[in-house]
């Protein structure tokens, strides 16, 4: 296929999508930059920036993005050739209808290449409309990295690369309290936006940079924890079946769920300046979003993890098949929404977490993503203790009687951890008469502990668990009664 999506293609194709896509209007391209992105990937382009487009559309932000290609991976040159739009193909379900949606996306201005242009970018902070910084370095991406050097072009860490951006606008602008900027983190990473600027704050002084400078870094930048949520595999893969029909070559197609979520925390200040909120209620700005990180770690995870062991010795292989099926569906409701939501050891209302929970549960039954139940089982017992245990002891200290489906969910997790052999360190267990790798950093403990098994001796681990699990009344023969 030879036409390429770019704004030259636009300008003479968009009669022919009918309706069917959502093109951008040609105004769009001129509005300023106010965003600079560290980072390209398809979580970004499928949450972060889909936002931004989305409140351009509407007239609401009216700014685009500058995005920082960080790495010698990635595809900056794709973004350039394509003028910086690409394909967001949106698929699944909300209140149970589906939805299905196709929009060229705008929102990116330009990007940049931290080795080879890095010059430009220092230059954009000079801009006094650009106002915001997001980023998705991944987890590692957030670290200290001591020898590295402010005056390097580029510095190799991005919170250097941060730092020498801020030092750049801080000389520009003579420290003034206007030219803060907000920051706005990704990473997954619990307290992200924290955790950038104590590193950013360390480098400064490692770099010996002014203190009146440090001080304002300190004072007048808003550095934002915030917790991101959404599906986005990337390109699909029937990719080819769609670009045919849409009629044009996109090199930076990609699919996502329709659920979203960015919750970000700020006060009224972040508010305002990161006004494409107003766009969608899938962007949370508040002083506390601990409640958002709760209701998906408990609702979202923790079910996940006390299903997919159940699932999948039952013969199922993706979450979207466990839901198709009547009865394993009324389970899972009946965990999720009966159990679970009940003991959240947070302080969340319920209609707020029922509410999360069918939205979750929609999610789960999205016919257009292939979630493998055997990832979710990769370190298995860690999950388990993180995700699912403090619900248990809520759970206890609320009602004092054992929740029936989650101890049918453990014991269908302790089933799963029954390794039948063991080759060159990895443990396998056998489920319809095929062996399956059990990826979890206690599979020798209970491949020795399957060998004359003991459940008292197991649930009283506190190892494993935290906690005695004995020591709640009725827990263990609820348990028992299932393996």
């Amino acid at each position: 296929m030879d036409l390429k999506l770019t704004k030259s293609f636009l300008s003479t194709a968009t009669a022919q999508f009918k309706g069917q896509v959502q093109v951008p209007d040609e105004a769009l391209f001129s509005l300023p930059e106010k965003v600079l992105q560290f980072g390209t990937g398809v979580l970004l382009r499928g949450l972060c920036d889909y936002f931004i487009d989305k409140a351009n559309k509407q007239g609401v932000f009216n700014g685009r993005i500058v995005v920082v290609k960080s790495t010698d991976k990635g595809d900056a040159d794709a973004f350039n050739e394509q003028d910086g739009l690409y394909t967001h193909c949106i698929k699944g379900l909300e209140n149970g209808k589906l939805i299905e949606e196709t929009i060229i996306n705008s929102a990116i201005s330009r990007t940049l290449s931290a080795r080879n242009e890095w010059s430009a970018i220092l230059e954009c902070a000079r801009n006094p409309e650009m106002q915001i910084i997001i980023s998705n370095t991944t987890e590692v991406g957030i670290a200290l990295l001591e020898s590295d050097k402010v005056t390097s072009t580029p510095p190799q860490s991005f919170p250097v690369k941060l730092l020498a951006f801020l030092y750049e606008r801080w000389k520009y602008f003579g420290g003034s309290a206007e030219s803060g900027m907000v920051i706005v983190p990704t990473e997954l990473i619990v307290g992200n936006g924290d955790k950038l600027q104590e590193i950013v704050l360390e480098q400064a002084h490692r770099n010996a940079l002014e203190p009146e400078f440090i001080e304002w870094i300190d004072t007048h930048n808003r550095f934002c924890n915030s917790l991101v949520d959404r599906i986005v595999p990337g390109k699909p893969e029937n990719s080819t079946e769609i670009l045919q029909k849409l009629g044009y070559q996109d090199d930076l197609l990609i699919m996502s769920e329709v659920y979203r979520l960015w919750a970000i925390q700020g006060d009224e200040h972040v508010r305002k300046v990161l006004s494409f909120a107003q766009a969608d209620e899938g962007v949370i700005i508040d002083k506390d979003i601990e409640i958002y990180r709760e209701l998906k770690l408990r609702l979202l995870n923790g079910t996940h993890t006390l299903m997919c062991g159940m699932a999948y010795l039952l013969g199922f292989k993706y979450v979207k098949d466990v839901m198709a099926n009547g009865y394993m569906s009324r389970i899972i409701t009946n965990l999720m929404l009966g159990e679970l939501s009940l003991a959240i050891p947070y302080k969340v209302d319920s209609k707020t977490a029922d509410r999360f929970g069918r939205m979750v549960l929609d999610r789960f039954r999205n016919p257009y993503i292939n979630h493998k139940l055997l990832d979710i089982t990769v370190q298995y017992s860690a999950k388990m203790r993180m995700r699912n245990i403090p619900i248990l002891m809520e759970y206890y200290r609320e009602f004092g009687r054992a929740p029936e489906l989650f101890a049918m969910g453990f014991a269908a997790y302790l089933q799963f951890m029954h390794a039948v052999k063991e080759v060159n360190g990895n443990y396998y267990g056998e489920c319809n008469g095929e062996h399956y790798q059990i990826n979890c950093n206690y599979a020798s403990y209970f491949y020795e502990a399957w060998d004359n098994f003991d459940l008292h001796k197991v649930l009283s681990n506190r190892s494993l668990w935290g906690e005695d699990l004995t020591q709640l009344a009725g827990f263990e023969e609820s348990v028992a009664k299932y393996l």
